[in-house]
C-alpha cells in the first residue's frame, strides 16, 4: 500500500488539444475524390485544456466539477493516456482503471462473461485472475443471470454495473470515473461507494467527474473546478463546491 502522502497522480501546467476534421471523409471513395480534387481540408486543432496543475495522493478522492464543455471528460482521457498532453507533464503511478465511456472496452456482440475476459485483459488481468474473480464480479454486479446474454441486450444500468465491477476487482492504483455510477439505482450506488472506500483504504487514488455537488461534499477530499478548459480552483472539496454554488446562483 502506498503512503497517503505519495502522489499517485501529478499534473504540472498541462494543456491538451483535440482534433476536429473540418470535412471528414465518410468513405474510402470520398477520401480519394477529395484528395484527387484537392478538396480535402486539413483538420483543425483546438485547445480544450490549459494551465491544469494538481496532485492526487494515495487513498485520496478528487472530485472534478464544472459545467458541460468545461473539459472534465477530456481531463480523464488525458489521465487515462487516451489523449496526449500538448504541453506540461502528467505522471501516473501504478495500474489505471478508467471508467470513462459507458461500455468502453466491451464488445456488444459478446456475452457478459466473454466481456469480463476482454475488458479484464485490457485492464491488465491475467487469465487466472479473470477466472479467480469471475464469481466476485457477477455477484457484485448482480448480473449472474445475465452472464450468458450478449451485452447489446443490456440496459445502460447493467453495463455500468458490469464495467464498475470489473474495473474495481482488479484493485487499481488509480481509478478514473466519469458519471458512470449515476446511471445505477441507489442500492448500486451505495455498493459502489462501499467498494471505493475499501479501495481508498488500500491506497487507490480516485478521480470522480460529476455534476452531483453533494456527492463531492460527502466523499471527496479535494475538488478541482474547471471552466472552459481552465483550472478555476483546486482546494478542499467543500470550499470549491461552496464557491461554485454561489457563483452559479449569482
Amino acid at each position: 500500500m502506498a503512503d497517503s502522502s505519495t502522489p499517485m497522480i501529478a499534473v504540472g501546467d498541462m494543456s491538451a488539444q483535440l482534433r476536429h476534421e473540418r470535412r471528414p471523409s465518410r468513405s474510402l471513395r470520398e477520401w480519394f475524390v477529395q484528395t484527387a480534387t484537392r478538396r480535402r481540408e486539413r483538420a483543425v486543432l483546438f485547445d480544450v485544456l490549459d494551465g491544469i496543475d494538481f496532485e492526487v495522493n494515495a487513498g485520496e478522492l478528487l472530485g472534478v466539477v464544472g459545467p458541460n464543455g468545461a473539459g472534465k471528460t477530456t481531463l480523464l482521457r488525458v489521465l487515462a493516456g487516451i489523449v496526449p498532453p500538448r504541453t506540461g507533464s502528467v505522471r501516473i503511478s501504478g495500474r489505471i482503471a478508467p471508467l470513462i465511456d459507458l461500455g468502453a472496452g466491451f464488445d456488444p456482440e459478446l456475452t457478459g462473461e466473454e466481456n469480463l475476459s476482454l475488458y479484464g485483459s485490457i485492464l491488465g488481468m491475467t487469465r487466472s485472475e479473470v477466472k479467480q474473480r469471475r464469481e466476485e464480479v457477477f455477484e457484485f454486479s448482480g448480473l449472474d443471470g445475465a452472464r450468458d446474454i450478449a451485452v447489446k441486450s443490456y440496459s445502460s444500468g447493467m453495463i455500468a454495473r458490469l464495467g464498475f465491477a470489473i474495473a474495481t476487482t482488479v484493485r487499481p492504483d488509480v481509478l478514473l470515473i466519469d458519471e458512470v455510477i449515476a446511471v445505477g439505482d441507489e442500492a448500486f450506488r451505495a455498493r459502489c461507494f462501499e467498494r471505493i472506500s475499501k479501495l481508498r483504504s488500500e491506497g487507490t487514488a480516485v478521480v470522480l467527474v460529476t455534476h452531483d455537488l453533494p456527492l463531492v461534499d460527502r466523499w471527496a477530499d479535494r475538488a478541482l473546478r474547471l471552466e472552459r478548459g481552465r483550472q478555476v480552483a483546486f482546494a478542499d472539496a467543500r470550499s470549491v463546491t461552496c464557491a461554485y454554488r454561489e457563483e452559479s446562483l449569482a
